[in-house]
C-alpha cells in the first residue's frame, strides 16, 4: 500500500499543478474579454478569434480542472445525507461511485472524444465563423480532461482503500468548517464591522 500511496501523491501533485495553471486561464480569459470590449468601444472593431479564444479558455478551465476539483473534494455532494453515514460507509460509497460511474464515464468520453480530436487535427477543421480559430485544440480538451479525471480517480481510489485498511487518513472527513462556511463567516464578520462603523 505504501507504493500505491506514493503513486497517489504523485498524481495529486500533478492535479494540483494543472489545477493552479487552469486558474491562470481564468485571468487570461478575463483580460482578453476586457481588451476585446475596450477595442470594440474605442475603435469600433472586433474579431471572432478574440471571442472564440475566450470560449477555448473557459473550456480549458472546465475540462482541465475536473481532476483538481476531485482532489480538493470540491465537486457536488449531498452533504446533508452523506454526513449521516459513518466514515467507512462514506468511503465505500465513494469507491462504488468511482468504479461504477466515474471510470466508465471517463472511458466513454476519452474513447468518443479522441476520434473527434484526430479528425479535426487531420482535416484542419476551422471555425465556421469568419476569422475564427482552428478547432482541434478545443477538441483535444475532451479526451485530455477526462483522462486527467480518470487518473485522479485512481488516486482517490487508493486513498479510500488506504483509509479502510487503516493506512491513511479519511480524506472525506467533515472535521472543521468547509471553505464555503469559512467564507460565509468572514463575510458576516465584515458586515458586522461595517454596521458597527456606520452606527459609531
Amino acid at each position: 500500500m505504501s507504493f500505491l500511496l506514493q503513486i497517489s501523491r504523485l498524481i495529486d501533485a500533478v492535479s494540483e499543478l494543472i489545477g493552479k495553471l487552469a486558474m491562470w486561464l481564468i485571468l487570461a480569459a478575463t483580460l482578453i474579454s476586457t481588451g476585446n470590449a475596450l477595442i470594440r468601444k474605442i475603435f469600433g472593431t472586433s474579431s471572432n478569434a478574440w471571442l472564440e479564444i475566450q470560449w477555448y479558455l473557459f473550456a480549458a478551465v472546465f475540462m482541465l480542472g475536473g481532476g483538481y476539483a476531485f482532489l480538493r473534494n470540491a465537486h457536488v455532494r449531498i452533504d446533508f445525507i452523506s454526513s449521516k453515514f459513518t466514515d467507512r460507509t462514506r468511503n465505500w460509497i465513494d469507491i462504488g461511485g468511482i468504479l461504477v460511474f466515474l471510470f466508465p464515464l471517463c472511458y466513454m468520453m476519452v474513447t468518443l472524444g479522441w476520434p473527434l480530436f484526430i479528425n479535426a487535427l487531420e482535416s484542419g477543421e476551422m471555425s465556421s465563423n469568419s476569422g475564427g480559430l482552428i478547432r482541434w485544440p478545443v477538441y483535444a480538451l475532451i479526451p485530455l480532461g477526462f483522462a486527467l479525471l480518470f487518473v485522479q480517480g485512481i488516486s482517490e481510489l487508493i486513498k479510500r482503500f488506504a483509509f479502510l485498511s487503516g493506512q491513511g487518513p479519511d480524506v472525506l472527513s467533515h472535521s472543521g468548517p468547509s471553505e464555503t462556511e469559512l467564507l460565509a463567516q468572514e463575510i458576516a464578520e465584515q458586515e458586522k464591522a461595517r454596521q458597527a462603523g456606520a452606527s459609531a
